[in-house]
């Protein structure tokens, strides 16, 4: 699943490439969570200007010039492609075919992948805004015992981290995964909230730099810990994997409070 980076990513391309550009026609070929009608997505949509693509929290945010905006969850496997003249790639989920005949479109080959056409304001911060920072964070944590990692990965929290990202931010904080969230000091709280944002900031640059055209896929060869391709942490501890329903990369250097 496309994390945080990867949509900053995805969203500083895509913006660069269709701002500005009109939609011709919205396709909607296999959209089975669309909360409106296909006639009411193209009625909206169609004939707008796009204005401009962003994230929010993990989805993708494509505003238009009357100030509709199309949501685009990639859930586990959806991907997006541009093309130009007539869409080739397989499992389509929706198409925007603009003016100057190029192209956008969302595929997931589980057919899940899921456009929101005016989604609702969200209650949680952003993982990156300022309204997630330790203020925010300190006393929801100290009235958990939910372990840390849990708290990170729950989008009614803070939204956008992911399985991969909160194991490195747990670690460059030096908090182990397992932790309970309540008996985590103040000073580790504000240490973890500036990981969050020097993490996740930095993979972006990270994926841009290697990927410079990227709008689909994940890029994970940079990461520290939540490597499968590595065996030690920069510091030389052995690198752990917890087996449960999610895979937890962790080490011994971090601390577990408990």
């Amino acid at each position: 699943m496309p994390e945080l980076p990867d949509l900053q990513a995805f969203s500083y391309n895509l913006d660069k490439k269709l701002s500005g550009k009109t939609i011709k026609e919205v396709v909607i070929i296999n959209a089975k969570k669309l909360n409106v009608t296909h006639k009411e997505l193209k009625d909206t949509l169609e004939g707008q200007k796009l204005d401009k693509v962003y994230r929010e929290g993990k989805e993708l945010y494509i505003k238009f010039s009357k100030g509709d905006i199309l949501s685009l969850h990639l859930m586990l496997h959806g991907k997006l492609f541009l093309f130009d003249g007539k869409n080739e790639n397989k499992y389509p989920i929706i198409e925007l075919h603009f003016t100057d005949n190029s192209g956008l479109v969302l595929t997931d080959f589980q057919g899940i992948a899921n456009p929101t056409l005016n989604p609702g304001e969200k209650e949680s911060p952003d993982a990156l805004s300022k309204e997630a920072g330790v203020h925010y964070l300190t006393p929801i944590l100290q009235k958990k015992k939910t372990n840390i990692k849990t708290i990170l990965l729950d989008q009614k929290i803070i939204r956008g981290i992911g399985n991969a990202y909160a194991d490195e931010i747990l670690w460059h904080a030096g908090i182990s995964p397992f932790s309970v969230s309540n008996k985590i000091p103040e000073d580790k709280i504000k240490a973890l909230v500036e990981k969050i944002h020097t993490v996740l900031n930095d993979a972006e640059k990270a994926i841009l730099k290697s990927n410079p055209d990227i709008i689909n896929g994940e890029v994970r060869d940079f990461m520290l810990i939540h490597n499968s391709k590595k065996t030690h942490s920069p510091k030389g501890a052995e690198i752990k994997i917890n087996e449960a329903s999610r895979k937890t990369y962790y080490t011994d250097e971090q601390e577990l409070y408990n």
